[in-house]
């Protein structure tokens, strides 16, 4: 009898791990390699993916600094149903921001935007708050008051007055996909590639943006 409960105690464990077996994940990341143009932003709009999980995928990369021949993780979701999902939020991405980069053009909402260059940049956003403002209040750096479309920058990186094109960001304040700002405003704590994007709200509601890595597009 002893021997009959170790045996279907035996057969027990061996169904069950045939089952863990069964449950792991069925799809293993995937490896780009970049090329000479390559950004976090341009990789995550190919695979589908967001920017923020494709960072998270390679916290040890530089997204400032991506050279020919880089291995890049892009993460592959274990779940089902995710690639579905995602594949339709990319379709509906590539209908309403489509880039040519032979041409250099870039078309947002249906219209046709030429651009000069495009760079990826470090963004953070701020609000009309006083004590994120200094004493000359929520006006940019002419003197206009705050508006969406207004972006602070390093004028040694984009001369201010310059119109740029915004896009790979993810905030319920900002347009979906895209928007056109003006490099009208800037700050000490914006040098290099970084710029400080204005956003209507509360700081509390603004302060949900962090810190991400979107792509501007300099418009001729």
């Amino acid at each position: 009898m002893k021997f009959r409960v170790s045996s279907v105690k035996f057969a027990a464990v061996i169904v069950g791990l045939g089952a863990l077996l069964m449950a792991g994940p069925a799809h293993a990341d995937k490896i780009h390699i970049a090329g000479e143009k390559t950004t976090f932003y341009t990789v995550a709009k190919k695979y589908g993916v967001g920017v923020s999980a494709l960072m998270k995928a390679n916290p040890e990369v530089n997204p400032l600094n991506l050279f020919p021949g880089l291995r890049l993780v892009v993460p592959v979701s274990d779940t089902p149903s995710a690639p579905a999902k995602m594949q339709v939020l990319s379709k509906d991405q590539a209908a309403s921001l489509t880039e040519e980069q032979d041409l250099k053009t870039v078309e947002a909402w249906g219209k046709l935007f030429s651009y000069e260059k495009s760079l990826q940049v470090k963004a953070t956003a701020y609000s009309s708050a006083a004590s994120e403002n200094g004493k000359w209040g929520a006006v940019d750096y002419f003197g206009n008051p705050l508006k969406l479309g207004t972006i602070a920058v390093d004028p040694d990186v984009i001369p201010l007055g310059t119109k740029v094109l915004v896009t790979g960001y993810s905030h319920p304040g900002l347009p979906k996909q895209a928007f056109v700002a003006t490099a009208s405003d800037k700050g000490s704590a914006i040098q290099g590639n970084r710029i400080d994007i204005f956003i209507p709200g509360s700081q509390n509601f603004v302060s949900e943006f962090g810190f991400q890595y979107v792509q501007l597009y300099i418009i001729k």
